[in-house]
């Protein structure tokens, strides 16, 4: 059995993983990024492609370079909700900001480039079965060209995606890493990317239509005739025909007739709040692999790039203080997914789980109901909502029937802001991290109080 040893191990060439290698390629750090596909593969990944706030990218990599090469839609500017109940539809706005679908294979080629140009050693058709652990993870074993090979490293960054088998094989016993995780909180997805014969009107527009199982159809433009189009299920609901239901749609849809499918795969993501702690003593998880997505629209890119750089950071920051093994110094990452876009998406994760205990045919009687601009702002940044006087009373006048679900919302969305103050606090040291934890169940215990949810986690 070969050795290779390195300061950094990156498992798992997405968006996380890359961009992981690269600020440690770009601190001088050696750092082997394991990517188990081919190199022609590499990239090919089934996503809904798009982005909103692609400005917020770490500048680890040339961000120029990835947007001219993956770019192919940079003008998304509100998205449109469709209804299935009345066929009404309501678009929203992005409030200035802009949003951009890519070319999702491009878009992974990119960043495996820019990793390996910073001075990662991308190693494809990697395929890792195993951790080295003696209490503290010290690497990875690995086959490659038909051989096993042990991959030494003061730290690993686990960017293996959704479910990773990495953290079926580590012992987290007596760590902080969050093992409170389990199918039932993530979601099975499928997409096609199509090409159309004539090109659509909407090519500024992400179009979402709910689904059966807590679920949505999605149609984002990647072009006027080139369209990325899919949808998934929760976990914890009965098994939904993914392919069927879409085809379904996508039949009903004139502007489709006569559509070429150009790709198509499926995928697990996470639909659940990020890992309370993804640190352990050697190990960092990013990405999908620490529940790094919006648990409401799956949507991860963003938040992945961040997530991988700022891992980079508390691993390079741990290796030159000499302190790999100790979970404290890597801490520091913890506290700034949870205070960035994690308090966002753990305060999501409520709707998710009121929607999940409300009739679907309710929620989408009243949403047309509903003004727009309130409805969207509901589960907005803001965490809470107003409604002028003359509204609410036109709104009481048009839900009649429906008051206790709205109360109930209106109950949850304050829980969502009192959630996002719990994650603001978020402790800074491994010593707070128990009553921190206590404190925000004690929250999510409201919740459950509230909607009837049997308990997610």
């Amino acid at each position: 059995m070969s050795a290779e040893a390195y300061d950094v191990v990156v498992v798992g060439g997405g968006t996380a993983g890359a961009f992981a290698a690269a600020a440690v390629a770009n601190e001088g750090h050696s750092v082997a990024l394991l990517e188990r596909k081919s190199e022609g593969d590499a990239g090919h990944i089934a996503c809904g492609d798009a982005i909103k706030g692609k400005s917020s990218f770490p500048n680890t990599i040339d961000l120029e370079y990835l947007r001219e090469e993956s770019f192919t839609n940079d003008g998304i500017t509100r998205a449109r909700f469709e209804n299935p109940q009345s066929g009404e539809s309501m678009d929203i706005g992005f409030g200035g900001v802009t949003g951009a679908v890519v070319d999702r294979k491009r878009y992974g080629e990119v960043l495996l480039e820019e990793a390996s140009r910073i001075g990662a050693d991308v190693q494809y058709e990697t395929v890792v079965h195993d951790v080295i652990q003696d209490s503290v993870v010290q690497g990875v074993k690995a086959t490659r060209n038909g051989s096993v090979t042990n991959y030494e490293a003061d730290i690993v960054i686990d960017a293996a995606g959704a479910l990773s088998l990495l953290q079926d094989k580590a012992d987290f016993s007596n760590t902080s890493f969050d093992t409170n995780v389990n199918y039932s909180q993530f979601c099975s997805a499928y997409r096609e990317v199509i090409e159309l014969e004539k090109p659509v009107e909407w090519t500024d527009t992400l179009v979402f239509k709910p689904t059966e199982e807590l679920g949505y159809l999605w149609y984002f433009p990647r072009s006027a005739t080139e369209i990325n189009v899919g949808l998934g299920f929760q976990m914890n609901k009965p098994p939904m025909k993914l392919v069927e239901v879409l085809k379904s749609d996508l039949k009903e849809r004139a502007e489709f007739a006569g559509a070429r499918v150009k790709d198509k795969l499926g995928a697990a993501l996470p639909t659940r709040r990020p890992y309370d702690s993804a640190v352990a003593p050697g190990y960092l998880a990013v990405g999908d692999a620490a529940g790094h997505v919006n648990p409401i629209t799956g949507g991860g890119i963003p938040g992945a790039a961040k997530a991988g750089h700022w891992a980079a950071q508390a691993a390079v920051e741990a290796i030159s203080d000499g302190v790999p093994d100790d979970e404290d110094a890597l801490w520091e990452y913890n506290h700034r997914v949870m205070t960035d876009f994690g308090k966002k998406f753990a305060a999501m994760d409520l709707y998710n789980i009121w929607g999940g205990a409300t009739d679907l045919d309710e929620i989408l009687d009243v949403i047309t109901k509903l003004p727009a601009g309130h409805f969207a702002e509901t589960v907005a940044k803001s965490g809470s909502t107003s409604m002028g006087l003359v509204t609410k009373v036109k709104t009481a006048a048009k839900t009649v029937g429906h008051w206790d679900m709205l109360y109930d919302l209106w109950r949850v969305n304050r829980k969502s802001s009192e959630l996002k103050e719990v994650y603001d606090d978020y402790p800074t040291s491994i010593d707070d991290f128990d009553q921190w934890v206590q404190t925000r169940d004690e929250l999510l215990d409201e919740v459950y109080e509230i909607t009837g949810a049997e308990s997610k986690y």
